[in-house]
């Protein structure tokens, strides 16, 4: 009888398992390597979730979904993918499973492409929100992997080159989906499809992780130990942040509200939406390198400027000057969100303390999304009596995020101990 060899057999599994056995030195240049490979998984799983996103209300209408439904649907997933977040970025931080979390979330992306075997509406929607449940499940894990590497080329710079990846998946997914939809006229073979990235994007998970099997190494920790009372706590900084940030997000108005004025008004043909949109995240992936630049030289300092762009958005939704207006808005709207993802997310790792990385990015998501469901449904509300109420909303809001930034720039609290 042959006796067995040792370790994994198949070529997948002998990856696996030379990504689990295998480490890299945690220089400069490793850590920019770590942060492209992580770029590309965010790039072809960008590539799934937002190309089957761009249709799954459409799809579900054609399962017989209503409207009401629909709304229900996407809203409850987005309230799952930012509220949860809260609790496994708590759960990365005590298990140090960051790794594992990262796998499971983004494994649950292949939820999209079995959206081509569903067969009704309520299948649909389990996996729609199963789905936004794996972003919630990853995102504060994936955040802060991330976080240790960017130590090493700067947090905006590092932050900046992975979100101006993801946002080139995020254009390329929906375009993919709308030849593959215009060519076959079914929504079953765009689904289908996207199943393609979405294995591309769980290869280069795995080589990342042959990249960095312990990302913390990545930033040496200072302290050993569990956290003292005071490390256990969130700092004033950390504290002035989040409500900034609130503050900031709940003033910015969402594209919905935007299309949904447009159409309402018939400023222009309603084709024309969905290549501003495009266009939106393409100066988003743009504004993301620049701004990521900018944090790194100035730190915190760039924070001022979301309010005062976020203020220009009503200002050129509400122009009667059609297109040209609508450009504007593309482009405010994309370095806003650019800015959002950018130096928003680097700044948490430079307020919280390395042991407490993912509930920090946990509890900021959480409230983004709080910040974000409030703000849409007061735009809504406001909308719906006069505009000139939502721009006088934006402007209160805003103004109170200059006044807590401005605070905090006057009173600046030190930096949490690594």
């Amino acid at each position: 009888m042959r006796p067995l060899r040792p370790g994994p057999r198949g070529l997948f599994f002998r990856l696996f398992y030379r990504a689990s056995t295998y480490n890299i030195p945690m220089d400069r240049n490793s850590a920019m390597r770590f942060i492209l490979m992580m770029g590309l998984v965010s790039l072809f799983g960008d590539m799934a979730y937002e190309g089957g996103r761009s249709m799954t209300g459409p799809f579900m209408a054609f399962l017989g979904a209503s409207a009401a439904v629909v709304g229900v649907v996407s809203g409850l997933g987005e309230f799952l993918g930012y509220s949860l977040r809260l609790v496994f970025g708590l759960a990365a931080d005590r298990t140090r499973a960051y790794w594992p979390l990262t796998f499971l979330g983004y494994g649950l992306t292949f939820a999209i492409p079995f959206l081509a075997l569903a067969g009704t509406w309520q299948a649909a929607a389990a996996f729609i929100i199963l789905e936004r449940v794996g972003k919630a499940i990853r995102s504060p894990a994936r955040d802060a992997i991330l976080s240790y590497a960017t130590k090493q080329v700067g947090r905006g710079w590092g932050f900046a080159i992975h979100e101006a990846m993801d946002q080139i998946g995020a254009i390329a997914g929906p375009l993919i989906f709308a030849g593959i939809f215009a060519w076959k006229n079914s929504y079953r073979a765009g689904f289908g499809v996207l199943a393609v990235p979405a294995a591309l994007m769980f290869l280069f998970l795995v080589l990342s992780r042959a990249r960095a099997r312990s990302p913390e190494d990545f930033e040496a920790m200072k302290k050993a130990g569990p956290l003292t009372q005071a490390e256990s706590r969130f700092s004033a900084s950390y504290r002035h942040y989040a409500a900034f940030s609130f503050l900031c997000v709940a003033g910015f108005i969402n594209f919905q509200i935007i299309s949904y004025h447009w159409k309402a008004q018939a400023m222009f043909p309603m084709a024309w939406i969905p290549l501003i949109y495009a266009l939106a995240m393409g100066v988003d992936a743009a504004a993301a390198l620049a701004v990521g630049k900018a944090y790194d030289r100035w730190g915190l300092k760039t924070l001022g400027l979301i309010p005062l762009f976020t203020v220009c958005v009503p200002v050129l939704v509400f122009l009667p000057a059609g297109l040209p207006a609508a450009a504007g808005v593309a482009v405010v709207w994309g370095v806003i969100m650019g800015m959002h993802e950018t130096v928003m997310r680097a700044a948490i790792a430079d307020l919280t303390h390395i042991q407490k990385r993912g509930f920090g990015y946990g509890l900021f998501n959480a409230l983004y999304g709080a910040a974000w469901f409030f703000g849409s449904s007061m735009a809504g509300w406001l909308y719906d009596r006069h505009r000139i109420f939502v721009f006088l909303f934006v402007f209160v809001v805003e103004l109170a995020a200059f006044a807590v930034f401005w605070k905090y720039l006057r009173k600046p609290a030190t930096k949490p101990a690594d």
